[in-house]
């Protein structure tokens, strides 16, 4: 570091690295004195000393560190990377980029603050990122050994690691980089703000003349032109193609990109609420998002030139059968061919989602996947789900996100089975199996909706099941389903999404152009479910203590505002639904579901005031759902007109 005399006077600084270059000192002591010396204002001077090949041979890799957390070193660095040994330099920006990856995360800020709201003197995460992959850039090019793919994994293997997809500068750097070591020539820059960072130009065609050659070439004479071996050749493009596939699952999981949200509006403009601002015109609005997509599109465009151009079966096969690969770089180093490297199972998926998502959205032309939600989509959403769902959902919200996104765009496009005349349950299992694909499909996607951090996913999630649903040929297959959530699902809003499917069949069967008897346009449907729609409340107006009574009430409110609102449904328009209500099922209710219900939360409406029992957020909650039970206590159809 530099000492306090020659921060006052940089000038000795200057001379001491100009002075003491060897021969006048051995390179140890230089470096010494050159590292005890840095600062901003030596770096022109050191500059000019690296220009010595062999020096910079000698000292360049030791600088690495300490200059990528100098402001203005680029050049420096720069330098190192032409002149430097390549092999000793690139451990070095390897070792600093692990290093950079374990400091804290990005900051997420970074793009937008000022000059002036920068602290002077640091450097950012970002712009060390970014100048070392530039370094990088250099330095592949210059490495002449017969197997150049382990160089190459172990640095995708480090990239992948400090790489934080909340940047939008960093992003463009791997993208850069990628194009780069590929060999392909980068596209226009990415949309971006104006940014303070000095990137290392990685348009390396004009500048090859200022690198020294790799003083440990294998390849023979310098100049020569070297032949490749076509499977070391094929195995470093495939090891792009797979690092490529990583950075676009990071992404998406990064950053929300509300495909699903999205592709939900498009296909449902009437569910949109006039006033309020869509996802998709948002996405057309504002500039942070619009460069999200634009570097969306860069992800997949790379991925395209690197040859995942098609949708083949071989690549279905991947996404759909193959092992769930979500590291799938790890130990690349020791590959010897292009069959041993997968790609990222997650970023494949993000991939086809993206594929579909932008056909629709932007009319672009892009590969269609040959797919049917069964067996196609259930086996992705299984393979991913299986373990431990709740925490792949947290933990991958963008892979989870397009999975959604796919299977809006198949039930759109009516792939719905491979074996479109057929019952969507497992024919090899019983009816009443649970465990049927049918079933378990419609259990998968509601833990999306269910878990998932983003409302629009969701809500895509909720839309997706009762669509799927909605779609079995079979009637009684649908009934066993909604009975089965309604009775054995232990939350709350699942339960209440079923009542809402519940609903959606009972109208979709009052409206069916040929009227055909169905079990959802007899009394059946109700027959069955009644009790799991309306269960048996006498429990909370019995020996129930207070507390146990508004546990009940907090864990059960969306199942039982919903609950109300079907009741609402039926009677008030008992005449339209006279033909699928049992008989005597408004008594049944009342006296089972309404009367214990409404007097439980008038008990703990009364109780609690001037009690330490505090409602909180319930307190509105039991108004909201009293007003509604009084409601559907004045429907003449369900109580006479009577009232509570």
């Amino acid at each position: 570091m530099a000492t306090t005399e020659l921060d006052r006077d940089p000038s000795k600084a200057i001379t001491a690295i100009r002075d003491a270059r060897p021969p006048a000192t051995d390179r140890f002591t230089y470096l010494t004195i050159v590292e005890s010396n840095l600062s901003p204002e030596v770096l022109p001077t050191l500059n000019e000393v690296l220009q010595d090949a062999g020096l910079t041979q000698e000292i360049g890799w030791d600088l690495v560190y300490n200059l990528v957390n100098l402001p203005g070193s680029s050049s420096c660095l720069e330098t190192i990377a032409r002149l430097g040994n390549p092999r000793e330099v690139i451990l070095k920006v390897l070792e600093t980029l692990e290093l950079l990856g374990e400091q804290e995360g990005y900051e997420a800020d970074d793009e937008a603050e000022t000059a002036q709201e920068k602290k002077e003197g640091e450097v950012t995460k970002t712009e060390k990122f970014i100048t070392l992959m530039g370094m990088l850039a250099i330095l592949h090019g210059r490495i002449k050994t017969k197997y150049p793919s382990r160089f190459l994994a172990q640095t995708l293997q480090t990239v992948l690691g400090a790489y934080e997809a909340g940047s939008e500068e960093m992003t463009a750097a791997v993208i850069n980089l990628v194009h780069s070591l590929s060999g392909k020539r980068a596209r226009p820059p990415l949309p971006s703000r104006k940014s303070s960072v000095n990137v290392v130009n990685l348009d390396l065609e004009g500048a090859r003349g200022k690198n020294a050659p790799d003083p440990e070439a294998d390849d023979g004479k310098e100049g020569e032109v070297r032949t490749e071996d076509p499977d070391e050749t094929e195995l470093q493009q495939k090891l792009l193609l797979s690092f490529a596939t990583c950075v676009l699952e990071r992404y998406a999981n990064g950053n929300d990109l509300a495909w699903a949200g999205r592709l939900v509006e498009f296909y449902e403009p009437e569910r949109i609420v006039p006033g309020r601002k869509t996802l998709m015109g948002a996405f057309r609005e504002e500039e942070a998002l619009l460069a999200k997509d634009g570097i969306v599109g860069k992800l997949v465009a790379l991925i395209g030139d690197l040859g995942l151009r098609s949708c083949s079966k071989t690549f279905l096969k991947h996404v759909c059968e193959g092992p769930l690969h979500d590291n799938p770089l790890a130990g690349s180093e020791d590959f010897e061919s292009a069959r041993q490297v997968k790609l990222s199972t997650g970023g494949a998926v993000c991939l086809v989602a993206y594929w579909v998502f932008s056909s629709t959205i932007f009319d672009a032309d892009h590969p269609q996947p040959d797919m049917n939600i069964f067996p196609d989509h259930y086996a992705v959403l299984d393979k991913f789900l299986q373990d431990d769902a709740h925490t792949q959902i947290q933990e991958s919200p963008g892979t989870v996100e397009a999975l959604v996104t796919i299977g809006l765009w198949l039930h759109a496009n009516k792939f719905i089975s491979a074996n479109p005349n057929t019952p969507l349950t497992n024919p090899t299992t019983s009816p009443e199996d649970p465990t049927s694909d049918f079933m378990r499909y419609i259990h998968l996607v509601t833990l999306i909706a269910l878990f998932h951090p983003k409302l629009h996913v969701r809500n895509a999630a909720s839309t997706l099941a009762g669509q799927v649903l909605h779609s079995d040929p079979s009637d009684d297959d649908r009934l066993k389903v909604l009975y089965d959530l309604l009775e054995n699902c232990t939350f709350a809003s699942l339960k209440a999404r079923a009542i809402n499917w519940l609903r959606e069949e009972l109208i979709s069967a009052s409206t069916a152009k040929l009227h055909q008897t169905t079990a959802f346009s007899t009394p059946q449907a109700l027959e069955t479910v009644q009790y799991v729609v309306f269960p048996s409340l006498g429990f909370l107006v019995e020996d129930t203590n207070l507390e146990e009574v508004i546990e009940y009430l907090v864990a059960n409110a969306p199942f039982l505002m919903q609950a109300v609102n079907f009741g609402l449904f039926l009677w008030s328009s008992p005449e339209k639904w006279k033909g699928v209500l049992p008989a005597n099922m408004d008594a049944t209710v009342r006296q089972r579901w309404f009367e214990p219900l409404l007097e439980s939360i008038e008990r703990v409406q009364k109780d609690s005031k001037g009690s330490e029992v505090e409602l909180g957020p319930l307190e509105g909650e039991l108004a909201v759902l009293k007003g509604r039970l009084e409601d559907l206590a004045a429907k003449e159809g369900f109580t006479g007109g009577k009232g509570v």
